[in-house]
């Protein structure tokens, strides 16, 4: 019998497990002496875990962080990076976000594509090589994360607390073919401080809820005497994406915009960046007025920081991208908070130092910044080969590496890329209302995982 009639005769038992981990809400809650990421998702570990120990494998709960299991002997291991933790269900479902329903060829829920369905795929992978006796060079390990949706604060601790680095391996959590390039990513906030004397005085400023999405919203409040007032609306120009309106103690601007990904935010329209540009011109306190011209002249709705001088370019990932993401302030202070991704053969060093003396020549203050080095690992390399040949033997699509601008747990640990679940051409669902994958897919997937884990621990 080979390795895809063992894959075969785990099918039924994967999907019931899957419904069961689908059906524990783990959303990162809050932070326990026992449970670093909230309840939720130690809670889906240790479901996991067990599960794990029963079909025969060797399991490790990381101090609650994190878990694994593994199956195999060798000095070398192969790792397979999943998480159990989702994203917040959010409003629109037609169903319960967790109830793990199967209709229609489909299974429903939170986590069925993002990282659930995958992770769990991979588990009764390992057990249909372990059930085959298939010999081994190298061992096969699992990594359960429970912090990939906030931060990947689970792997960094099991890097940091000893945990084995892998021969290879790869994350089932991105898309087909394989992806070997992932870019940089900087979240970075700046603040200045202002003071305010004149006759138009800046009351309440807002717009965006992440620095990871582009804002569809921002709002300005001012402060004025009527007369000053009515003179700005006779010469403010409105359009459909900029209302002005008069109240009782001075005026707003709104701006609308339209929503995207930060990884893409030239398929969205920044609604701060238009607020900016609106406000620029209007007869403010010098340094809020400059900091306005600024933030609209350098910035704006531009994607790419070419005003900034940071619009760097790669043939392998295409251009920086640049979203600013959040605003605030008030009489004291404005507030922005940018998301932008170098390219994968580039540094931190060709965009930041440029992007923050520039905020520094204008009075502001870099307060939080979070950076996650890019990542390349040559499509030539042996392992990137194996998994681009298995996949085209067995799906008949074109092997192609490619990059990315988000990121995945390839970054956490060396020698992993991210390969699957999702194919060309099929509908991302993940993070969305009514998430779920087909289960013909998830069957294909584990086929795939389990010739890749196989293939891997014996190359």
């Amino acid at each position: 019998m080979d390795l895809k009639a063992y894959v075969e005769l785990q099918k039924e038992e994967m999907l019931k497990t899957l419904q069961e981990v689908v059906r524990i809400n783990s959303v990162r809650g809050e932070a326990t002496e026992k449970a670093p990421f909230g309840e939720g998702p130690l809670k889906c570990l240790n479901f996991v875990l067990d599960k794990a120990e029963s079909l025969g494998f060797k399991t490790k709960n990381v101090d609650n962080y994190m878990g694994w299991c593994e199956y195999g002997e060798g000095d070398e291991m192969i790792a397979i990076m999943g998480h159990l933790d989702v994203v917040p269900e959010g409003a629109g479902w037609d169903r319960d976000p967790f109830s793990g329903d199967v209709e229609n060829g489909n299974i429903y829920g939170r986590g069925t594509m993002d990282d659930k369905g995958p992770t769990v795929s991979c588990l009764y992978a390992l057990k249909a090589i372990k059930e085959s006796g298939l010999p081994l060079k190298r061992r096969i390990r699992i990594l359960f994360g429970t912090n990939e949706e906030t931060g990947s604060d689970d792997m960094r601790y099991y890097r940091e607390n000893g945990g084995e680095i892998p021969f290879c391996g790869f994350t089932p959590d991105g898309e087909y073919p394989v992806i070997n390039g992932e870019k940089g990513i900087i979240n970075a906030a700046f603040r200045k401080n202002i003071s305010q004397k004149g006759d138009l005085i800046l009351k309440s400023l807002e717009g965006g809820t992440a620095y990871n999405v582009v804002p569809a919203y921002a709002k300005a409040v001012f402060e004025c005497k009527e007369s000053l007032t009515d003179e700005i609306l006779k010469a403010f120009k409105e359009d459909e994406f900029i209302k002005i309106s008069k109240d009782s103690g001075g005026f707003s601007v709104e701006a609308k915009g339209l929503e995207a990904h930060a990884s893409t935010p030239e398929k969205g329209d920044n609604a701060i960046g238009r607020l900016f540009i609106s406000l620029k011109n209007l007869p403010l306190d010098e340094d809020l007025k400059d900091a306005f011209k600024f933030l609209a002249e350098k910035i704006g709705r531009e994607t790419k920081g070419e005003s900034l001088g940071i619009n760097l370019h790669d043939d392998v990932s295409g251009y920086l991208s640049l979203n600013m993401g959040v605003a605030s302030g008030d009489e004291n202070y404005i507030e922005v908070k940018l998301n932008y991704r170098y390219p994968v053969t580039l540094s931190y060093e060709n965009c930041a130092p440029k992007l923050e003396s520039q905020f520094a020549d204008h009075g502001f203050e870099k307060t939080e910044e979070k950076h996650k080095n890019s990542l390349f690992v040559d499509e030539n390399t042996d392992f990137v080969q194996k998994l681009l040949k298995i996949y085209h033997e067995e799906t008949g699509f074109k092997p192609e590496a490619k990059s990315i601008g988000g990121g995945t747990y390839a970054k956490a640990l060396p020698n992993i890329v991210a390969f699957g679940p999702i194919f060309p051409g099929d509908e991302v669902r993940e993070h969305l209302p009514n998430e779920y994958w087909e289960i013909d897919k998830i069957f294909l997937n584990m086929e795939i995982y389990a010739r890749a884990m196989y293939e891997l621990a014996n190359s």
